[in-house]
């Protein structure tokens, strides 16, 4: 049962410092130079927290640089003419510079850090779109299956964003793999999760009623052909490659009326986490399960997050998050193939990696 939320609070919101950047001049230091002992108190800042996909201007740490490698260069020069350097003060030479090449040869190694590594930081927001979060819930899923206790899964997304993500648990299903369900009950999955005379769900039947059986020119001759909602229109019905094979795609389920509150439809695409042992995989939203039921997913699926991928009793109860990018698909079945590649590309768009680090997802 979905349950529609107003706007609320974002649950979590990225934490976006100022930072202050401090301009060093460019012409050099007036007076005499600190002593050595002086160089890592007055260059230690405190550590800047920025966001990844902030650019940052490194023009002045150029400047910077530049000036300290002619003040190096000065100063060597100087100290070659002059072995034993004495200070101005007794040469009576006010215009001799004060030298202090330690000093200056650990500036000049500060300032080349400082810029290489304000360098590093802008590559790296090159390869991150963004890092900042203010996702909201939007509803609450009400779970009231029989197979566990009552419970709300709340959906979030970010605002002006289609993709949505949740944490639930995963139900191993094998609907669409040609072996899922067998008369004599010995297919993956039992008999009774594809439905009952009359009302069917996960085996295909003709209009009397009578469910189809694979042929010996079938993939698995005796069995029942398994269907998905997500098929491929242009084949027969009782083929068994219509449908979205559980045993080799990653596919996900999502619940009967999902498509009218997050726009996503059969066909379109996901990633899914295993936040327990860090493993994720990509995957098409390939069925539709009860309207009071989130947290499914196919054997392959199963499979790739490392998880028991037995559709009788395998799966787990807690610790898996979907993001599911609605509207992507094009409402037919694809090769894994495919599915690895546009899932690259919406993930890579959504804000990667560092997008789920922003939201506390990861």
């Amino acid at each position: 049962m979905l349950r529609l939320k107003s706007y609320r609070e974002p649950m979590i919101t990225a934490l976006l410092c100022n930072f202050l950047l401090v301009a060093a001049s460019a012409n050099g230091w007036q007076g005499a130079p600190a002593p050595p002992a002086q160089v890592s108190q007055e260059f230690s800042q405190p550590e800047m927290r920025v966001p990844a996909s902030v650019r940052m201007d490194c023009t002045y740490l150029g400047n910077a640089l530049r000036a300290t490698e002619q003040r190096v260069e000065r100063d060597e020069r100087f100290v070659a003419a002059n072995p034993q350097p004495e200070s101005p003060s007794t040469t009576g030479n006010l215009k001799a510079p004060a030298v202090n090449l330690a000093y200056d040869r650990k500036l000049l190694e500060h300032d080349r850090a400082e810029l290489d590594k304000c360098a590093a930081w802008n590559e790296r927001a090159k390869q991150e779109p963004t890092k900042d979060c203010s996702s909201s819930e939007f509803f609450d899923f009400h779970v009231t299956h029989d197979d566990g206790p009552a419970h709300d899964v709340e959906l979030y997304r970010q605002p002006e964003s289609a993709t949505f993500f949740f944490e639930s648990s995963l139900s191993v299903d094998a609907d669409g793999a040609p072996n899922a369900y067998h008369p004599d009950n010995i297919g993956l999955d039992d008999i009774t999760n594809a439905g009952a005379p009359g009302s069917w769900s996960g085996v295909a039947a003709d209009k009397s009623g009578e469910l189809f059986i694979q042929g010996p020119g079938d993939p698995f001759p005796g069995y029942y052909v398994s269907v998905t909602d997500l098929s491929d229109r242009a084949k027969a019905a009782n083929d068994p490659t219509r449908y979205v094979d559980a045993s080799r795609i990653p596919y996900i389920v999502l619940p009967e009326g999902i498509e009218a509150q997050t726009g996503a439809r059969p066909g379109d695409f996901a990633v899914v986490f295993n936040l327990q042992n860090g493993k994720r995989s990509p995957a098409i939203f390939a069925d539709t399960g009860p309207e009071d039921r989130i947290g499914e997913g196919s054997v392959a699926l199963a499979e790739s997050l490392g998880l028991w991928s037995d559709a009788r009793s395998g799966g787990t109860t807690r610790g898996i998050l979907y993001l599911v990018f609605s509207g992507s698909g094009n409402g037919t079945p694809r090769p894994i193939e495919e599915i690895n590649a546009e899932v690259g590309k919406l993930f890579s768009a959504w804000g990667g990696n560092s997008q789920l680090t922003a939201c506390g997802i990861r």
